[in-house]
């Protein structure tokens, strides 16, 4: 497969910039979804897959020969944060902004779709362009469109780029990768009074108390340790803003997180027996929100991945530790691929994923897109050899 040239490069970059002025959060897609296929038209894929798991695309890009499937996933959705910058392609979308890079990680796909013109010599490449991974629900919804058996690969690979890392650098890490994660919805219902006489109803307002200072005692240990979990308040609600009423319904959310999924599990049961031991007397309502799956890096995918960024001379770098924040790639390796995600570094000093003033770097464009068209060529060779 050879090289892109500096045409090819530009256009990506200016279509990354497209991409980034017009953001769509999750399950929003559409637009986003329709350039991505004008691309990948032109770039003659074999086949295309629209509207999977929601706005999802696939393209197949097949050799002559039988051979595995290989899958290479990128992300379509932005965030529902303000961009603040003095970027010429900042977000014309007020309240949203591609603040996570997935306008970079989808340009790098379509990188790799430029060079498989020319053929894999044998099995196929899948490219996924998944809607909604920014609420945990993208992977899981594309594996459970009915036509998700005619894409099901042997391997797949992703990245993520991560800021505070050397620009370029290749993260790897077999086994835990991504923390599990999921919100808990916790809703609480009594009996509202006159604030004259609060005896004469039920407050939800001792129970929030106790929960906001409970529940977050449930986070232990350090990433890394197996025992490892995380219990974060994001939001408190108690009552209407008055001072005539003593209130009826309270609101909590928390964050879980723990590094493995069975450590995920007991998590929840813990969290549960305290919202049963402090709210007694009330009504309670629990629901699940943006739940993660923990990505388990397969020891095969992994090491295939660093002899192709061997074999490029990319700097690499063994991972001693999980990334906390989560991932819904893992849902592909409980589906029964070997994954592995990857963690490409965007610069020591540059802004954090989520930030407000956070932007994909462009030089990381040619780095991704070597390192994903090696392991191809290492794994299923090219028409050219």
């Amino acid at each position: 497969m050879q090289a892109l040239s500096s045409e090819q490069l530009d256009h990506l970059v200016a279509l990354r910039h497209a991409l980034h002025q017009s953001p769509e959060v999750s399950g929003e897609e559409a637009q986003t979804a329709e350039r991505i296929v004008a691309e990948l038209t032109k770039l003659g894929a074999d086949r295309l897959w629209r509207g999977l798991g929601g706005h999802g695309v696939a393209a197949e890009f097949s050799g002559r020969e039988e051979g595995p499937t290989v899958l290479l996933r990128c992300e379509l959705d932005g965030l529902p944060i303000r961009e603040i910058s003095d970027l010429p392609y900042k977000s014309t979308i007020p309240g949203k902004g591609h603040l996570c890079g997935h306008d970079g990680h989808m340009v790098s796909m379509l990188g790799v779709a430029t060079r498989l013109t020319t053929r894999p010599q044998k099995g196929r490449v899948i490219l996924l362009f998944q809607p909604a991974e920014e609420t945990g629900a993208g992977a899981q919804a594309v594996i459970d469109d009915p036509r998700w058996p005619e894409i099901r690969p042997d391997f797949s690979f992703a990245y993520h780029n991560v800021p505070g890392r050397p620009l370029g650098e290749v993260g790897l890490r077999k086994g835990p990768g991504n923390c599990a994660s999921r919100g808990m919805q916790i809703l609480l219902e009594g009996k509202s009074s006159h604030a004259a006489a609060p005896e004469d109803g039920v407050s939800p307002g001792p129970a929030m108390a106790a929960l906001m200072a409970g529940l977050p005692e449930l986070s232990c240990g350090t990433i890394g340790d197996e025992a490892f979990s995380l219990a974060t308040l994001t939001h408190a609600h108690l009552g209407e803003p008055t001072f005539g009423i003593a209130p009826a319904d309270g609101e909590l959310r928390v964050t879980l997180r723990s590094m493995t999924n069975e450590r995920m599990d007991a998590l929840m049961q813990e969290a549960l027996h305290r919202v049963e031991k402090h709210a007694l007397g009330l009504s309670v309502d629990i629901l699940w929100h943006d739940v993660f799956r923990a990505v388990v890096n397969d020891v095969e995918a992994t090491s295939i991945a660093r002899t192709a960024a061997g074999a490029l001379g990319q700097r690499c770098r063994e991972m001693p530790t999980p990334m906390r924040w989560s991932e819904d790639f893992g849902r592909f390796g409980d589906d029964g691929a070997k994954a592995a995600l990857l963690y490409l570094g965007a610069g020591e000093n540059h802004p954090q994923l989520h930030n407000p003033d956070y932007d994909f770097p462009d030089a990381l464009v040619p780095v991704a897109v070597d390192l994903f068209c090696q392991i191809v060529q290492d794994m299923l060779g090219s028409e050219a050899q």
